[in-house]
C-alpha cells in the first residue's frame, strides 16, 4: 500500500477531484468550517496526502495550528511543497503523541484504508482533547445493495480508466473500490464514533451515500 501511494502521490490531487467530480475541495472547506476551531488550536491532518485539510484549516482558522501525518513520505514532501509548514510520518494505529494534544482530526479519504478501523478510533480519540472534534470525509458504501453493486461498479471503470491515462497501469487505482468493498456504510460509522467516545456525531450524504463527511465531538 506504501508503496502504491508513493506511485500516486503526484497525482493524489487530481485523482481525488476527478472521482468527487470537482467537489472534494468544497467538501473539505465545509468540514473545516463547521469544525468552528477554538483560537490557536492545534489540529491533526491525519492520512494527509498532500495536505488539503492542513491548508484550508490555515485559511480558514486564523491562530490554528495543524501537524500532517501521513504514512507515505512522498506525500508529506509534496504537501511541504505546498505550504504546510509541520509535517511527520506516522501509523495510524500508534500516533506519536500525548493522550488529548489535539483540538481536533481531519482525515480525508483515510479511515477506509486503515487495517483496523475501530483500534485508529480509538487511537484518534485517545490523542484528541474532551470536547474536540473528529472531522472525516472518505468513500462508503450506500445502504442499498443494488446502489451499491453500481457504484463499486462506476469506481472500478473510473480507476481503471484513469491508471491506464496516467500511469499506463490500469489498475492502479482500482484500489478505491478494492478497500471499499469491505468497508461500512455512513450510518455504521457514525454508530462505531458513538461506541468509541463520541457524544455528538453528524453526518452529511453526498454521491447517493458513497461519500459521507462526519463531524463527531468526543464526550
Amino acid at each position: 500500500m506504501r508503496n502504491m501511494f508513493r506511485t500516486i502521490a503526484p497525482r493524489y490531487d487530481f485523482i481525488t477531484r476527478a472521482f468527487s467530480y470537482g467537489m472534494d475541495k468544497s467538501w473539505k472547506r465545509l468540514g473545516v468550517a463547521r469544525a468552528r476551531l477554538p483560537k490557536a488550536a492545534l489540529v491533526l491532518d491525519l492520512a494527509s496526502g498532500t495536505g488539503d485539510f492542513s491548508l484550508l484549516v490555515g485559511k480558514q482558522c486564523p491562530g490554528a495550528r495543524s501537524v500532517a501525518v501521513d504514512i507515505t513520505e512522498r506525500m508529506l514532501v509534496l504537501a511541504m511543497e505546498r505550504g504546510v509548514e509541520r509535517a511527520a510520518c506516522g501509523d495510524a494505529g500508534a500516533l506519536p503523541f500525548a493522550d488529548g494534544t489535539f483540538d481536533g482530526v481531519f482525515v480525508g479519504y483515510g479511515l477506509r484504508n486503515f487495517p483496523d478501523l475501530a483500534e485508529a478510533v480509538r487511537e484518534i480519540e485517545r490523542v484528541t482533547r474532551p470536547g474536540g472534534l473528529l472531522v472525516s470525509l472518505d468513500f462508503f458504501l450506500p445502504a442499498n445493495r443494488m446502489l451499491r453493486r453500481l457504484y463499486l461498479a462506476y469506481l472500478y471503470a473510473q480507476g481503471v480508466f484513469w491508471g491506464y491515462v496516467l500511469h499506463g497501469r490500469p489498475r492502479i487505482y482500482t484500489y478505491i473500490p478494492d478497500s471499499l468493498a469491505s468497508f461500512i456504510s455512513i450510518d455504521d460509522f457514525s454508530s462505531l464514533l458513538r461506541r468509541s467516545g463520541y457524544a455528538s456525531v453528524d453526518a452529511r450524504r453526498y454521491l447517493m451515500g458513497g461519500i459521507g463527511l462526519h463531524w463527531a465531538a468526543k464526550a
